[in-house]
């Protein structure tokens, strides 16, 4: 029997902090009249000392639970897609999984820069349809203020921070993640890249000095690359659904820049209304645009049962990719006051577990830890 991958949960979470381009122009040359004509962004969240990937993460994560009315014990992978990952290693997913209490699940990261929530969905999807995988949670997060060089105007009135998340569960109902696709041509690595602090280039006191931490970016490449994929990815995967635009109810793009939207508008023959666009609020997000803006869409009831949506977005790599969504919510079993009372239980006691696992392997590294790996003494020096 054929297995379908829909999305039941979605969730956002957001810093309180609101950075304004009235604010932004007290510290580096610029105005809201020119940031606005250019980018069409007139605000961004940025996180505190208090929020991290992670923490976003885990919040968006939560929310879209509660809105599949899903325990964390019944998911069985976690993706996190993200480009400001909590560490290089340990995975972020891994820590979310930790929080949320997902005793079941496995968890990885996924890079693949802002198109990366595109390509964890299409993982995720084809995870389910192949019968491994029943309820996936995929996440975008981030906090690309952390690497954001602050004196640079050319990018430092682009990027906030913020997460959204998506539970795909498994369904014999026809309908979810009809189509996706993921392209790359790293060709075009040099026009967007955060060059420091990978093997090539180690952190070093040169590599500060540079500001080679931060991200660079070659504004005009990418503007000229953007209007061009977008377009031909979201025929492309319409069509590979068996489709055509005109079924189309909406586009959910990445949010970017405002004209790069509007080009791929024209170039598709589609109408604006008929996409959503929210980054004059939050700016570019990166992987978390694409969510935060569904879950603002559904929320001002623009998503409808068994609307046809398409998402489609593009990113460092050079990447881009899209998918088609047959929204369907009406799939969810009936879920019990006991099942929503265990859910939350498994939240509160998530930091208890998580401690606890810490204390074990403590006491096992007293009782073992004198042992080599081979369960021999091991040898002392003379």
């Amino acid at each position: 029997m054929e297995r379908y991958a829909h999305i039941t949960g979605w969730g956002m979470a957001l810093p309180d902090r609101v950075v304004t381009n009235a604010e932004l122009s007290r510290t580096v040359d610029t105005t809201d009249e020119w940031i606005v004509s250019r980018t069409g962004i007139r605000e961004r969240r940025v996180a505190d000392g208090h929020d991290t990937t992670a923490s976003l993460a885990v919040s968006a994560a939560r929310a879209a639970l509660e809105c599949a009315d899903v325990s964390p014990r019944q998911i069985d992978l976690i993706i996190v897609a993200t480009s400001t990952p909590e560490h290089l290693f340990p995975a972020t997913a891994c820590l979310v999984q930790d929080a949320l209490g997902a005793i079941n699940a496995g968890g990885f990261d996924l890079s693949a820069a802002c198109t990366g929530f595109i390509y964890a969905l299409g993982v995720a999807a084809d995870a389910i349809r192949s019968g491994t995988q029943q309820n996936v949670l995929v996440i975008g997060s981030e906090t690309l203020s952390r690497v954001v060089n602050w004196k640079d105007r050319g990018t430092c009135i682009l990027f906030g921070d913020g997460a959204g998340a998506f539970v795909l569960q498994a369904s014999t109902v026809p309908g979810g993640v009809l189509s996706s696709l993921m392209r790359s041509d790293g060709s075009g690595s040099h026009s967007l890249v955060i060059p420091a602090g990978g093997s090539r280039l180690p952190a070093s006191f040169d590599t500060v000095r540079n500001n080679q931490h931060y991200i660079q970016m070659d504004g005009k490449e990418v503007y000229r690359f953007a209007t061009r994929v977008m377009a031909s990815a979201a025929r492309e995967v319409v069509q590979d659904a068996g489709l055509t635009l005109d079924d189309i109810a909406l586009v959910v793009p990445h949010q970017a820049n405002r004209r790069i939207i509007e080009s791929a508008a024209r170039s598709l023959n589609l109408p604006e209304d008929r996409f959503v666009v929210n980054l004059d609020r939050y700016g570019n997000t990166s992987t978390a645009s694409i969510p935060i803006a569904i879950c603002e869409a559904v929320a001002a009831g623009r998503v409808r049962p068994n609307d046809l949506i398409v998402l489609v977005g593009f990113g460092a790599g050079l990447t881009w990719g899209a998918a088609v969504v047959q929204w369907n919510v009406t799939i969810r079993p009936e879920v019990s006051a006991w099942h929503r009372l265990n859910r939350r239980a498994v939240y509160r006691l998530s930091r208890v577990r998580s401690a606890l696992r810490r204390g074990l392997r403590r006491v096992e590294g007293v009782v073992f830890g004198q042992q080599s790996p081979e369960g021999q003494e091991p040898p002392r020096r003379s």
